[in-house]
């Protein structure tokens, strides 16, 4: 038994769970279960019951299929993902630090957005889509520092790749100095800001 899943037993031992904690109870152990089995294939329902400590009867209670689960699991990693990263649903100063953050706190959450699911046909889309809302919270800032569309959208493409695989690399090394982490990162992004303040 892992220990997170052991903590979740004994936070709920003694009492019935609601609905909506059982229900969060179970995408927190599938997050963890798919990332773990390297995503969606290679995962099964008795994967994510045995880390959820449910039946799978539980599980079709709350969801109807794997997929669903898997779908579920995904909304719920880009929505924490938009919550740390924009304020008012935009971005700003906090935004990479809050990134880091999250990821540091949910990484199986982040791999598998950016990584397993990012690979997968099925779901490729959704990921597709999460990164597409980065670029276009990212481009208005890039519009700012250049009056070439086709610059500024490059930059926003190329800075919101670069945030993605700067995080993961960090979550790879171990997360050290999360602080120094997001100073590096920042300085990367200035980066390309200057590259096309220059042009």
């Amino acid at each position: 038994m892992t220990p997170d899943r052991e903590a979740a037993r004994e936070g709920t031992r003694g009492r019935r769970l609601r609905r909506t904690e059982r229900r969060e109870q179970i995408l927190a152990a599938a997050t963890r279960a798919f990332a773990g089995a390297g995503g969606f294939a290679p995962t099964s329902l008795d994967d994510v019951a045995e880390e959820s400590g449910v039946t799978r009867m539980i599980l079709y209670r709350h969801f109807d299929s794997k997929t669903d689960l898997y779908q579920a699991v995904l909304d719920r990693a880009a929505a924490g993902l938009h919550a740390a990263a924009t304020v008012e649903g935009g971005l700003g100063a906090g935004s990479v630090p809050g990134m880091l953050d999250w990821a540091a706190e949910e990484p199986d959450g982040f791999r598998l957005l950016f990584h397993h699911a990012a690979r997968e046909p099925e779901f490729q889309a959704d990921v597709d889509q999460v990164r597409r809302g980065m670029v276009a919270a990212l481009r208005p800032h890039m519009n700012e520092v250049t009056g070439e569309v086709a610059w500024a959208s490059w930059a926003a493409n190329v800075a919101t790749t670069m945030v993605i695989e700067a995080i993961m690399a960090w979550l790879d090394a171990g997360r050290p100095d999360p602080e120094d982490a997001s100073r590096r990162i920042l300085l990367a992004v200035d980066g390309i800001y200057q590259a096309i303040a220059a042009g």
